[in-house]
């Protein structure tokens, strides 16, 4: 009965000592008193059921109570295969990540191999067409539509602004390299070769992009936004992120292409948070580097933009 031990002191912990253990772990998993009293007493183990469920109430990581330093428990996102999965997975991610950057001393660091998926939020085209790349290539059972026909529930809407809000109400820390903007540029390439994509909105698309970009370096000039930018050189990003609370850090690892694991194991999200402190040592922090060094940034990302579109446009011409 150690680990039973272990959790019942964990619980103990979470609330108040004038309140009955025994009428709180009842009322929770709604048993009877003397049932609770038993599972208490160590005259009954908890069920894995009920474990999980007075974990969940209490926020207790049973990561951190149970596993040894070699193996770690982590949450998954939900897989994705239609539009309905989609809605489910942003209002799961909107709850989650809301719930954890309520407090405004929490910190956020991304690691971005990609554009962060907060900038996509805004119900534009652009965050349209990634809902349309997005569910092309996570189900290979799509049905091939056109993005001109693609349509997406406004549903999305809602937990697209709580996504978008709680990144720019929370102190973030972004790392970006020279190729971060590489996959929506080839994304947008990829659909247009493929006809599935008119000339029209591959250009509407590209220019979005660029607003992106501008925003970027509009934010990371402003001193009053809490809004950090890195340039890293040096190694290839992989779209970790790790959120930084005054209880504890949670990381979120990615799998596929929309999919995470989260863990708020102890030993994992230390490593990984003293990883990205190094990476920033190591980088140029673009709003306190002088006006060359982050126009040499923002203008390679647009120049690059701008060579996109012409290949673009380019094979329009060779057809007249």
């Amino acid at each position: 009965m150690k680990h039973q031990e272990s959790f019942l002191k964990a619980i103990r912990n979470k609330i108040s000592k004038s309140v009955s253990l025994i009428d709180e772990i009842a009322g929770v998993l709604e048993i009877s008193y003397d049932a609770s009293h038993r599972r208490i007493s160590g005259k009954s183990k908890f069920s894995l059921d009920e474990t999980i469920k007075l974990a969940s109430h209490f926020s207790i990581s049973l990561d951190n109570l149970y596993v040894n330093k070699e193996n770690v428990i982590v949450e998954k996102t939900i897989e994705i295969e239609t539009l309905k999965d989609m809605l489910q997975y942003f209002k799961r991610s909107a709850e989650h990540i809301e719930i954890l950057t309520k407090n405004p001393k929490t910190t956020l660091f991304y690691s971005a191999k990609d554009i962060p998926l907060f900038y996509f939020m805004d119900g534009t085209i652009l965050s349209k067409f990634k809902a349309f790349v997005w569910l092309n290539l996570l189900n290979t059972n799509q049905k091939k539509i056109s993005f001109e026909n693609f349509v997406i529930n406004e549903s999305f809407t809602e937990h697209m602004h709580t996504l978008k809000k709680a990144y720019e109400n929370t102190t973030v820390n972004e790392i970006w390299n020279d190729t971060t903007i590489n996959s929506s540029l080839q994304q947008i390439l990829y659909f247009y070769e493929a006809g599935l994509l008119n000339l029209k909105n591959a250009n509407l698309l590209c220019k979005d992009l660029k607003r992106i970009v501008n925003l970027i370096q509009e934010r990371s000039n402003n001193p009053e936004n809490n809004f950090s930018l890195f340039y890293n050189e040096l190694i290839l990003l992989n779209n970790n992120m790790l959120i930084e609370t005054e209880e504890k850090l949670t990381m979120f690892v990615p799998y596929t292409l929309l999919g995470y694991f989260i863990t708020d194991n102890e030993d994992s999200c230390k490593n990984v948070y003293r990883f990205f402190k190094q990476q920033i040592i190591n980088s140029i922090p673009l709003g306190q580097s002088g006006i060359k060094e982050q126009n040499l940034f923002f203008n390679r990302a647009i120049r690059k933009i701008d060579y996109y579109l012409e290949k673009i446009n380019s094979q329009v011409d060779l057809l007249f």
